[in-house]
């Protein structure tokens, strides 16, 4: 369906006799130039269909709707891979082992299968609306037209020639065509393009090829005898590149006409860069540009999780030949493996992100950018790229898939002896949220080696007071301190760091309850790498929205929690839900950091931060003390949000809230609205990562 909305969500009404209504409707949300699909059940004989295309007012034009009947076996079929592929609680379960554990979960619930399925199913269906449409985005973008671009680059005292290779293997030759144009457009001039066929049976190939190598002087082709696929055949191009740079452009793609402008403005003001990465987005079979990836600067993890600076990338050409070029056998993750290869040998300021949509992947049916799980060669491809890049450089380190297609796991080693962790855990009275906190976190922790200090904030309740001294007269790992002071917040952390005994500390409110035994156990298998500085985990509500995902700075003024309110299952922005990768900062309901780093830093902020933006302070000065922050998905738990202490609903806790913000911006000041885990391009007003 097209329509003029920035996004739609269809709802089909089903009447089985009662009339139309909300109970029995089905929500279908659209992606701009796709078709969607979806299956529905309809439990008694059908009266009638009511068909709303959108919930506003607005224009549509409906270019297919199909209602087809499946088969019960292909349905479940098809309900049991979805659940498998998209389902937090399936995820783990093979799709043939789906239904027999649905019907098995159903049975200890008292309801029928089908009715669990079905819900399950229906939660797989995101009910989040895109604030801006891209196309509208687009429209409103103000660019350097070609004229200004050109005085631009009379100006630049540095002009390199950068070398372009595409590798050629029986394309369509309309998209060939209009990728070597796209080539041509350049607004800067100094490039070279290196087209290697890699023996394609199409004659038409080789006549296209051969008639842009007529029309302009800047373009070489090499025809290969033999067909040796992209790694080969990308080989043969590199050893036609004459320039400093080359940059890498498939050969059904586009380049924006500005892309090696920016890059050449880029390389201006970072000469020392060895790589360069812009943002990057795709063209529908009908010519519209979508999905738009808008990514952050340098993020080693991140690059470890999946290939996140793919196109367009920009290589300096003595660096590519120096790792090697193009491994063979990495065909499918060639890029990815280049990537890694190149980036471990340059240091970080020297991989420059390009904050600009330079590249156009083709999304039509088969391309690689249409739908990553297309080629499950690409993810093996790539799994070994991670695997090769580890056993060189972190070779106790394990990598296996992630939950989606082309997306990585590490495992780092869990050193040993396993470090002492003290969990700090400030709390006053309310035994009913502080006893569940406590004994999760003793109940379903496997780490072998921790200790818990509950920090107790002046509490009076009885019942309060009877459980902290249970709890520590019952397991050892467990001591009661007594902070005789009003709330703050820093201050409590900071007395519980002085009498804690780990080596590796841990903020935890005391309203989190764990979920997955092996938290603990992530956490510290990357707090303990050299580089990294504070880990956070991914949190929830108790309804499995998500409360935490990871600190961005700058969303509301200071900073907010990325994907807030997202579903449990939800991936997220590119998948980034799923991936262990580095940010500014993170949550201290559940923080890990290694003594030493916090008392390098000073630990929290006592003056000036008692209650809110503390943690965020902490990670900023571990961040300025030269260490990486970073998230990790592989350790959730529940957060019953500020429910001990409240909201800032009062005007003492207003004025409070507010004058630590304003500490926050007198303090930290631009680098709150210059995330270098976000991009720029990006909202700072929602937690969505809608368009700005």
């Amino acid at each position: 369906m097209d329509h003029d909305q920035p996004s739609v969500a269809v709802k089909l009404y089903l009447d089985t006799g009662n009339g139309f209504s909300e109970e029995e409707s089905i929500y279908l949300p659209l992606k701009s130039g796709r078709v969607t699909k979806r299956m529905f059940y309809v439990p008694k004989r059908l009266k009638a269909l009511r068909f709303d295309p959108m919930g506003s007012e607005g224009r549509f034009t409906l270019q297919h709707l199909r209602i087809a009947w499946l088969t019960p076996w292909f349905a479940q079929d098809r309900l049991a891979q979805r659940l498998s592929n998209m389902h937090f609680r399936w995820r783990d379960v093979t799709k043939n082992d789906v239904i027999t554990a649905l019907k098995h979960h159903a049975r200890k619930d008292g309801c029928h299968w089908r009715d669990l399925a079905l819900e399950h199913y229906e939660a797989t269906f995101e009910r989040r609306t895109v604030r801006h449409s891209y196309t509208q985005w687009l429209k409103t973008r103000r660019e350097l037209g070609p004229y200004r671009m050109r005085r631009v680059i009379d100006k630049l005292p540095r002009q390199p020639l950068i070398s372009i290779l595409v590798p050629v293997y029986n394309p369509r030759i309309e998209w060939l065509r209009k990728c070597l144009d796209s080539v041509l457009d350049q607004v800067y001039p100094h490039w070279q393009l290196c087209i290697a066929d890699d023996a394609s049976t199409d004659p038409d190939v080789g006549k296209l090829l051969a008639e842009y190598a007529e029309r302009d002087s800047r373009i070489r082709v090499a025809i290969r005898e033999r067909n040796g696929h992209i790694c080969a055949a990308s080989n043969t191009a590199l050893e036609m590149a004459e320039g400093e740079f080359t940059a890498l452009l498939d050969h059904d793609d586009c380049l924006s006409e500005a892309a090696l402008f920016h890059v050449v403005e880029a390389l201006h003001r970072h000469p020392d860069a060895g790589v360069l990465y812009s943002d990057e987005d795709k063209i529908a079979d009908d010519g519209n540009r979508i999905d738009p990836h808008f990514k952050p600067q340098w993020n080693p993890d991140l690059l470890l999780a999946q290939n996140y600076l793919s196109h367009l990338g920009v290589y300096r050409t003595s660096l590519m030949r120096e790792v090697g070029g193009f491994r063979e056998g990495f065909e499918g993750s060639q890029d990815h493996d280049l990537a890694l290869r190149c980036t471990a040998r340059l240091e970080a300021q020297q991989i420059v992100h390009v904050p600009h949509v330079l590249y156009h992947w083709r999304a039509g049916e088969g391309s690689t950018a249409l739908a990553s799980g297309e080629k499950d060669y690409t993810s093996e491809a790539g799994l070994r790229a991670v695997a090769s890049y580890l056993e060189a450089h972190a070779p106790e380190a394990r990598v296996r898939h992630g939950h989606f297609a082309n997306t990585y796991r590490v495992q780092w080693p869990l050193p040993s002896p396993a470090p002492l962790v003290s969990l700090l855990v400030p709390t006053r009275d309310r035994v009913e949220i502080l006893k569940p906190c406590v004994d999760a976190i003793l109940e379903r922790t496997d780490y072998p080696n921790l200790e818990v200090l509950i920090l107790d904030n002046q509490s009076e309740c009885a019942d309060t007071l009877a459980y902290m001294e249970e709890v520590a007269k019952r397991d050892e790992r467990v001591r009661v301190l007594r902070w005789n002071h009003p709330f703050n917040y820093s201050a409590i952390n900071n007395f519980g760091a002085r009498h804690a005994r780990g080596e590796i500390l841990g903020l935890v409110n005391n309203d989190i309850e764990p979920i997955n035994a092996d938290w603990l156990c992530e956490m510290v298998r990357q707090v303990s790498r050299a580089e990294i500085g504070c880990v956070g985990a991914k949190l929830y509500y108790p309804n499995d929205t998500l409360q935490h995902g990871g600190v961005i700075l700058g969303i509301g003024g200071v900073a907010g929690h990325a994907h807030k309110y997202f579903s449990r299952h939800s991936p997220g922005y590119f998948t980034r839900l799923h991936l262990a990768h580095g940010l500014s900062a993170v949550t201290g309901a559940c923080l890990l950091v290694r003594r030493e780093v916090f008392e390098a830093v000073g630990g929290l902020n006592e003056e000036h931060l008692a209650v809110a933006f503390n943690d965020v302070d902490f990670c900023l000065k571990v961040r300025e003390a030269g260490y990486r922050n970073l998230w990790t998905p592989y350790a959730e738990l529940y957060h019953h949000e500020s429910i001990s202490r409240g909201a800032d609903d009062d005007p003492t806790k207003r004025a409070r809230a507010n004058s630590e913000a304003d500490y926050m911006r007198r303090t930290w000041g631009e680098a709150l609205d210059q995330d270098p885990a976000y991009n720029p391009n990006l909202t700072l007003v929602h937690e969505d990562f809608s368009l700005r």
